[in-house]
């Protein structure tokens, strides 16, 4: 796994060095209407991304922005791993570690999907995109999607020291600015809200599973176990215990300089429920709870997030 933690890495380290000599206002364009940050994305990519020929065995991991993806793709990546041992007599003259790429689908140069045609089976890819910004044979192939859910104020406050801690994002002096730009729709990746009741339209595919960041905290093993399932993936009690255990935050915190470099820390920072206590006022509590209850609250992908239990003061 060297390769592909390099590639991780040297990318992150050479977008963060582009973007500090940039100013703020720089530091996002804007595709479709959405804002994405300059240094690791290309409107270049995102036209290539449209014509990408998704695999029906290839599996997307979707999730919002600090939903908790850098965390699901270690269990994905492990149960990837056993997988493989249990075939290991599989045909292949390529070699896993020497054909990497950056994981993140619109992330990267535009000629990384011609390169990913050379990956072997299954290929695995995260994407913090909406739907219908993914490119449109992942649906019509029915690939497996895992769709990450986060409860929307610890989205917000997990969003906010991200951005204050990688120069990649506009930072922010405050947190009251942070969440203006967050409910009007000015930050990367376009608005959570919106996000979530896109992705409500498909909640009911069958090659669609929802997981949320909350009932993977409550009961990891458990998560792994479900997961494992719907990627038919047959795991042994020892499999399973083995890959929860490595993919506790305390040990994907512990490895994460080996995992994404100087930036270990920005991307493991707390790894808890309800940290949003800590910094909503009750001003906006109650914009995000009016926000929520329009946009998601009736809808079943709202049911799922628990917004009652999670987000009420």
């Amino acid at each position: 796994m060297e390769k592909p933690k390099k590639i991780f890495t040297d990318l992150v380290d050479k977008a963060v060095a582009a973007a500090n000599s940039m100013h703020r206002d720089e530091l996002l364009f804007s595709y479709k209407g959405i804002r994405y940050p300059i240094t690791i994305c290309s409107p270049e990519t995102f036209k290539a991304l449209e014509s990408f020929e998704a695999r029906s065995d290839d599996i997307v991991l979707a999730g919002y922005l600090k939903s908790g993806t850098n965390w699901l793709s270690q269990i994905i990546n492990d149960l990837i791993a056993v997988s493989k041992k249990k075939t290991q007599g599989r045909e292949s003259n390529v070699n896993d570690e020497e054909l990497g790429e950056f994981p993140y689908l619109e992330v990267g140069d535009a000629e990384k999907y011609e390169r990913m045609t050379k990956l072997p089976c299954p290929r695995f890819m995260v994407t913090h995109l909406r739907p219908e910004n993914l490119p449109k044979s992942i649906f019509k192939n029915k690939v497996k999607i895992l769709l990450l859910l986060r409860n929307p104020k610890d989205v917000a406050t997990s969003f906010y020291h991200f951005s204050n801690g990688i120069a990649t994002l506009p930072s922010y002096e405050t947190w009251d600015d942070f969440f203006t730009d967050f409910m009007t729709k000015k930050l990367a990746w376009g608005c959570y809200l919106e996000y979530l009741s896109e992705w409500n339209k498909y909640i009911d595919e069958e090659n669609i599973m929802t997981i949320t960041y909350e009932e993977l905290k409550e009961n990891r093993a458990l998560g792994v176990k479900n997961i494992a399932a719907f990627l038919g993936i047959p795991l042994t009690e020892e499999e399973l215990q083995f890959v929860a255990e490595r993919s506790s935050f305390q040990s994907m915190k512990k490895n994460s300089e080996n995992t994404h470099g100087a930036f270990g820390d920005v991307f493991f920072r707390k790894g808890v429920v309800s940290d949003w206590k800590n910094i909503f006022s009750e001003d906006q509590n109650e914009k995000m709870d009016k926000a929520f209850e329009e946009h998601v609250a009736g809808t079943k992908l709202g049911k799922k997030l628990k917004y009652d239990l999670y987000c009420k003061a």
